[in-house]
Formats: structure tokens, C-alpha cells, sequence
């Protein structure tokens, strides 16, 4: 089969085989992340542990991204997609029949793996067929999509719960959101026949490799290899980005927290959550557009500074008369902050990957981002345990105050272009 020319490449094609899988996924995801603390606290757990335990979708995928390149590398991209989703469907039903809050936990960690490969598979897919003239508006769009399921979730799980009466009808949506999305993958046609062969290239060592080849493989030259060499710029920038992805957790983690703790229903929480959720969607684009027009410090510093200030409304507003008001409040800025800085860390990897193979690089900076979100929940819920959730949003709130200081001031020093980039 002859390859396809660029100007035969269909949006439409991608639309099927990745755009509408991902916002299935991204759907049941939403439905179910916000009420994680919900069916916690129903089990008996505190509010703390509540908080480790939704906390253990972003720790899965923090494990998970150690082993997801290599398992895609081996079984491919569409396999590695319905194998994932296959497994997010039994993690999902463990955790519906899960009968105390530690099956619940050890459910949810399983749910974090699988969609820890699910992601890079799909990442991956994107690379190898969509080409470099239509990949940023390909990755943006996927991004959007991705955000539209997180607020199409919980709008959906509202009605869901009030008809049923309890979160574990809001766990089904995703059972069905993976189950459809199995079905898609399976009927497709193989991706060749609708794109055309994947572009394949001569690796450092010689080997024709596909770009998804490259971006799943982590492993060559090495992960932890990869992380030392680059130890200067993943301290001083990664660490940045650690500080984003905490506070991005942190959000996730605390808003689903917060309306537990207030007395908030289950059906009001997902209504707020996902109201929530369309203005951080609605704001994706215009995050792009800031990022390319004005720099990504315009993007970076002033979500950080958002999400900051957005937890310390929380953490100041949680035994007011009008706790609930001030909530629905922060949980606006929160969703606008996150919003504006849509795509920035990916923005961000791709703009310091050094030249000739990215990947390496761009699989030690997802990973270093994901330490700070698989972090965030562990600090909630300690912080929660040991003083009260208005401490732990007001030091959270703190930190993302700091990381804008930070990266205003490290941004500058890393972002200058400079032909043939290398790092020391």
C-alpha cells in the first residue's frame, strides 16, 4: 500500500479513531473522578483518606508511565487503546462491588494505570499518522476533547444519581463510555488503510522507526538515564512543571473534597463540578492563542497565580454563612485559571526537547510533571488528617503563589530561542 499524501490527511478520519474514543473515556472520567470522595466516605473512609483515595487516579498514572511505552511499543496503538479500556472497565466494576474503602483505593490505582496507557497510546497514534503540518492543531484539538469530557461527565452523573440514588450509577457511565469505546477501536479498519503507512524515519542507531515508536519507547536510551542527563533543566524548569501539574491535581482533588465536607449532595456536586468544567474547555482555545501571541510566560504565570489565588478563597471562605456561594466562587477561578493555561506543559516540553529525538526527553518531563500530581493528593490528605482541609487548601494556594514567582523567573532564562538547543 502506497503512503497517503498530506493533502488527503482527514480530520475527520482522526475524529473517529482517536477524538471520539478519547472523549468516551474522557466522559466516564469525568462522571466518576468528582464523586470519588463521595463513594469513599460512604465506605466508612475519613475525609482524609477520601482524599488519598481519589488522589489514586493520578498515582496509577504515575506508575503507569514507566511501563505504558513499552507495552504500547510492543502491542500497538489501537491494541494498547482497547486493552486499557478493557481494564478501566473491571478496575470500574471492582470498585462499584469494592466492599471497604481499601478496594475502593486499590480499584481507583488500577483505573490511574490504565489510563496512563490509554493516554500514551493515543499520544502516540497522533504522532505516527497525523502529519507535522496538521499535528499542534491535531494535539490542541485532542487536548479540547479531553476537557470536553470532564465537563460533559458530571452533567450527565447528576441526573444519573438523582434517578438512582447513590454514586455508584455515576460509576456506570464510565463502565458504558469504555465499553463504547472498545466497540469503535474494534470496528475501525486498520489505521493504514485510512491514513496511509505510518511515516517511518532512520533512528540514531540506524533502525526505521515511526515517530510513535520513538514516543513510546521510553525506555531507549532510558528513562532515569534520560532524567540525569537532562538533571539541569528538568530541576530547574521540570520543577516548575511539577508545581503546575501539583496544582492542577490538588484541584481535582480538593473541589470533590470540599463539597463532602460543606454537606454538598452528590447531584449538586456534579452539577458544580461540571459547570465548572465547561468554562475550563471553553477556555482551551484562547490558551493557544495567548501561548503563540504573546509568549507562555502570559499563559503559565498567570494560571499558576489563578489556581493559588483560587485556593486561598477556599481556604479562607470554608466556615462563612455562605460557604457554599463562596465554593461554587472558587471553583469559577479555579476552572479559569486551569483553562488559560491549557496545554502549557506539553507546549512547554516540546519547546525545550532538544533537538533530533525529542522523546526521550519529552517522557522524562511527562514524568517529572506527574511526580507533582501524583504528590498533590498524597499532601492533601496528609495535611487534611493532621490540621483540616482549610489548611491544606491555604497551603496548596501558598505553593501556587510561589510557583509563579518561580517561573517568572526561570521562564525567561529557558525559553530564549537558541538553534540547535542542548542543555548541560
Amino acid at each position: 500500500m502506497t503512503e497517503k499524501k498530506t493533502d488527503e490527511f482527514s480530520f475527520r478520519g482522526v475524529a473517529v479513531v482517536v477524538f471520539l474514543p478519547t472523549l468516551l473515556f474522557s466522559i466516564g472520567e469525568g462522571a466518576l473522578i468528582p464523586l470519588i470522595p463521595a463513594a469513599a466516605t460512604n465506605l466508612g473512609a475519613s475525609l482524609a483518606i477520601a482524599g488519598v483515595i481519589s488522589g489514586m487516579v493520578m498515582i496509577g498514572e504515575l506508575v503507569g508511565d514507566i511501563p505504558s511505552g513499552w507495552l504500547v511499543h510492543k502491542i500497538g496503538e489501537r491494541v494498547a487503546m482497547i486493552g486499557a479500556a478493557a481494564v478501566s472497565v473491571l478496575a470500574v466494576l471492582g470498585a462499584v462491588l469494592a466492599p471497604n474503602a481499601w478496594i475502593l483505593a486499590a480499584s481507583i490505582f488500577v483505573l490511574g494505570l490504565s489510563t496512563a496507557v490509554f493516554a500514551l497510546a493515543r499520544h502516540a497514534f497522533m504522532t505516527s499518522y497525523v502529519p507535522i503540518q496538521y499535528r499542534a492543531r491535531a494535539l490542541s484539538t485532542l487536548g479540547g476533547v479531553f476537557r470536553a469530557g470532564l465537563f460533559i461527565g458530571p452533567l450527565l452523573a447528576a441526573p444519573v444519581i438523582h434517578f438512582t440514588g447513590g454514586t455508584q450509577g455515576a460509576f456506570w457511565i464510565m463502565v458504558i463510555s469504555c465499553l463504547a469505546a472498545v466497540v469503535i477501536l474494534i470496528l475501525l479498519p486498520d489505521p493504514e488503510s485510512m491514513f496511509g503507512h505510518a511515516r517511518r524515519s532512520p533512528s540514531a542507531d540506524g533502525i526505521d522507526e515511526t515517530a510513535a515508536d520513538e514516543t513510546a519507547a521510553p525506555q531507549n536510551p532510558g528513562l532515569f538515564t534520560t532524567i540525569w542527563t537532562f538533571r539541569g533543566v528538568l530541576l530547574r524548569m521540570g520543577s516548575g512543571a511539577a508545581m503546575i501539574s501539583a496544582m492542577r491535581a490538588a484541584r481535582t482533588v480538593i473541589l470533590p473534597l470540599w463539597a463532602v465536607s460543606l454537606g454538598v449532595s452528590e447531584v449538586n456536586t456534579a452539577l458544580i463540578i461540571g459547570i465548572a468544567g465547561a468554562v475550563d474547555f471553553a477556555l482551551f482555545y484562547a490558551s493557544g492563542q495567548i501561548m503563540d501571541r504573546f509568549g507562555r510566560m502570559f499563559s503559565a504565570i498567570p494560571s499558576m497565580t489563578g489556581l493559588g489565588l483560587g485556593m486561598l478563597v477556599l481556604a479562607f471562605t470554608h466556615d462563612a454563612p455562605n460557604a457554599v456561594a463562596w465554593f461554587i466562587a472558587a471553583a469559577g477561578i479555579l476552572s479559569v485559571a486551569n483553562g488559560i493555561g491549557s496545554g502549557i506543559l506539553m507546549t512547554l516540553g516540546a519547546d525545550l526537547a532538544p533537538v533530533g529525538r525529542p522523546a526521550p526527553f519529552l517522557g522524562a518531563w511527562r514524568f517529572t510533571g506527574d511526580v507533582g500530581a501524583a504528590a498533590a493528593p498524597l499532601v492533601v490528605g496528609g495535611l487534611t488528617a493532621a490540621v483540616s482541609v482549610s489548611f491544606a487548601s491555604g497551603l496548596i494556594g501558598v505553593v501556587g503563589i510561589l510557583g509563579a514567582v518561580r517561573l517568572a523567573r526561570i521562564m525567561p532564562r529557558y525559553l530564549k530561542p537558541r538553534p540547535g538547543r542542548r542543555f548541560p
